[in-house]
């Protein structure tokens, strides 16, 4: 069999919260979903402080950063960096673009997250916030119900796992 070895790179066991740092300094409260982007950038769905973190390599250390949301405050707001709010998300994907997206399972929507110079812009693309079922449809008119995993395929299309619909979803843009 293939020995594994396994490291901590981010955050400490047993050290709740969702601080910024660096390695063991960095605080994680139920993280959920993670991507990785083209350039090795790590970015992490942080399920109870509701916000969206990267963890970049840098030199030898992993740095994590807020990219957008606040942690503790739970919402649906689009905006940028920490004027945006999320609702429990649990699953992310990048695509090729680095443009993210997120199954915002409390809220039933699907959002994106741009990355604009230094800023990170998070606009729902999918569902409406507090309104849950299973209808199909274009943008806000579309249902979910409790989304949670999510992946992107490289012609840009979402592929969404349902939880409570018990379905696999399509966004195609």
């Amino acid at each position: 069999s293939t020995p594994y070895t396994f490291t901590t790179i981010a955050g400490t066991a047993g050290n709740t919260g969702g601080n910024d740092g660096t390695n063991g300094g960095a605080q994680f409260f139920s993280p959920e979903g993670i991507a990785v982007d083209t350039n090795g950038n790590l970015y992490v769905v942080d399920n109870n402080e509701n916000t969206i973190r990267k963890v970049a390599l840098v030199g030898t250390n992993w740095v994590v950063t807020t990219i957008a949301g606040t942690a503790g405050s739970a919402g649906s707001a689009d905006g940028t960096n920490g004027a945006a709010q999320f609702n429990g998300p649990v699953g992310i994907t990048v695509d090729s673009l680095g443009q993210l997206y997120v199954a915002d399972y409390g809220y039933n929507t699907i959002r994106k997250v741009t990355p604009v110079g230094t800023n990170w812009v998070v606009s729902t693309i999918a569902g409406t916030a507090g309104s849950g079922g299973p209808a199909d449809g274009t943008n806000g008119s579309a249902q979910f119900n409790n989304p949670s995993g999510i992946t992107v395929d490289t012609n840009g299309n979402l592929y969404v796992a349902d939880f409570y619909n018990s379905t696999i979803r399509k966004v195609a843009p």
